[in-house]
């Protein structure tokens, strides 16, 4: 589904990615890992379109969509869930919901049912400012956003930061549910090793701005937790 390959960015002098290959394969979830600053967010902002690539190339179902801009990409079924959220807190539920209506692949009319399926509470609070809202349910809002694009990929940048228990529980059974039940492809960037091995059926892991260690979860063991995960 989705496949990166030797990409590479940079802030001014600093370089933030280097040569990172990756395979992100249909219908499953890819857990992304890594200490703090060693370029996740920096990666799924490239990979929205959110970034500017100096070389490489980001392949989505065989389309090169590395010079695209972000809405394309979005119009394309990359549904992207920034950390920290980052909803209008200023605006309803529902005019939350309403904004990715015509930017999608099919351009729908009204608020897909299967919003209000995986998270009741937002039908529930369509009249409230996103700023009243909890935060697992800024949350939920963010993730159901995201998905009235009704995405084929799906990058969720540390969708647990923050938030209580039960949530986290749920955005992990929703998280299976889209890829067992809908085919959807995740990219998920998560420091919470338990909620990684729940939820993801891969893992990277980042270093330096490189991906160093690509394999199946189960693969996820001791000596590369204290190598490259430990603080």
């Amino acid at each position: 589904m989705l496949r990166i390959e030797k990409l590479n960015q940079c802030y001014g002098e600093s370089h933030t990615l280097w040569d990172v290959d990756l395979a992100v394969p249909q219908g499953r979830c890819t857990c992304l890992m890594g200490r703090n600053g060693v370029g996740k967010t920096t990666l799924l902002n490239g990979v929205m379109g959110l970034l500017p690539i100096q070389s490489g190339r980001i392949l989505l179902a065989e389309s090169d969509i590395t010079r695209r801009a972000a809405d394309r990409r979005a119009a394309l079924g990359v549904g992207y869930v920034p950390q920290g959220r980052q909803i209008f807190p200023l605006l309803t539920v529902a005019e939350n919901l309403s904004i990715g209506l015509t930017t999608g692949r099919q351009k729908l009319k009204k608020i897909p049912e299967l919003v209000f399926e995986l998270f009741p509470v937002l039908g529930q609070m369509l009249g409230r400012l996103g700023g009243d809202l909890s935060g697992g349910q800024q949350q939920q809002l963010a993730i159901g956003r995201a998905l009235v694009l009704q995405p084929s990929l799906l990058l969720l940048d540390e969708p647990t930061e923050g938030i209580q228990p039960n949530i986290v529980q749920e955005i992990g059974a929703i998280v299976r549910r889209l890829c067992a039940e809908l085919g959807m492809t995740v990219l998920l960037v998560e420091q919470k090793l338990h909620f990684a091995r729940a939820v993801a059926d891969r893992f990277a892991i980042m270093d330096r701005g490189r991906v160093v260690v690509e394999e199946e979860i189960e693969r996820l063991d001791d000596r590369m937790i204290q190598q490259y995960l430990t603080v």
